[in-house]
C-alpha cells in the first residue's frame, strides 16, 4: 500500500474516532404534559401518608450517549402544588409551609451519572426549595429513549426516586405535632428532542 493511501486511511480513522468521542450532547425539552414531580409525606407521625404532585414544570435534559454524560435542569411552579384536596393546597402555598408568594419556584439541577447499558442510573444534583439549596441524589429506576409513536419525535422518559428531609429546607410545619420530616420523591418525566 502506498504511503499516500496509508496517510489517507490514518486521517479517516482519526476523524471517525474523534467523531465518536466528541459527539455533541443532544438537548431535550421537558414535556410538561407528561412530567409530574410527586412526593409522599407523613401526616401526624404515622397516622397516614399524604401524596401530592407539582402540576407545572419545565426545563431541559442534555444527553451524550457516546460520552455517557448528561445534565438535568428543571423548574417547578410551586403554586401548582396539588394534594387532591383544595384546603390542603391553599395551606401548602401559605407562608406557614412553602410560602409560594416569596418562593414561587423550586429548581433541580444535576448531572446524569453511573451509566449502565447506555443509560444513566443516578442523578447527582441540587434541589433549591423555599430559598434553600441542598444536594439531592436521585436514583433512576428506569430510563428509555425512543421515537414517540404518536408524534414521531425522539423522546426520553425516566422514573426517578429519592428522599429529602424537608426541615433542612426550612419547611418543618407539623414537626411539633410529631410529623416526620422525611419526604419520599417520585419523579416521572418525559422530554422531547429539541428541533
Amino acid at each position: 500500500m502506498k504511503s499516500s493511501s496509508l496517510l489517507a486511511l490514518a486521517v479517516a480513522a482519526a476523524a471517525l474516532t474523534a467523531g465518536a468521542v466528541s459527539a455533541a450532547p443532544v438537548k431535550y425539552n421537558i414535556d410538561p404534559n407528561h412530567t409530574y414531580p410527586s412526593f409522599t409525606a407523613d401526616h401526624m407521625g404515622g397516622l397516614s401518608n399524604w401524596r401530592g404532585k407539582i402540576n407545572s414544570s419545565s426545563g431541559t435534559v442534555t444527553l451524550d450517549k457516546e460520552a455517557q454524560t448528561g445534565t438535568v435542569d428543571v423548574k417547578m411552579d410551586m403554586s401548582a402544588i396539588d394534594f387532591g384536596h383544595e384546603k390542603m393546597n391553599t395551606h401548602a402555598k401559605s407562608a406557614e409551609i412553602f410560602n409560594v408568594e416569596q418562593f414561587p419556584n423550586a429548581t433541580y439541577t444535576g448531572k446524569l451519572v453511573n451509566f449502565k447499558n447506555g443509560a444513566p442510573t443516578e442523578i447527582d444534583g441540587s434541589l433549591t426549595l423555599h430559598g434553600v439549596t441542598k444536594p439531592v441524589k436521585l436514583k433512576i429506576n428506569s430510563f428509555l429513549c425512543k421515537p414517540n409513536p404518536m408524534n414521531k419525535k425522539e423522546t426520553c422518559g425516566a422514573d426517578a426516586s429519592g428522599k429529602i428531609n424537608r426541615e433542612e429546607f426550612g419547611v418543618d410545619y407539623g414537626k411539633g405535632y410529631g410529623f416526620k420530616q422525611e419526604v419520599e420523591l417520585q419523579i416521572q418525566v418525559e422530554a422531547v428532542k429539541a428541533d
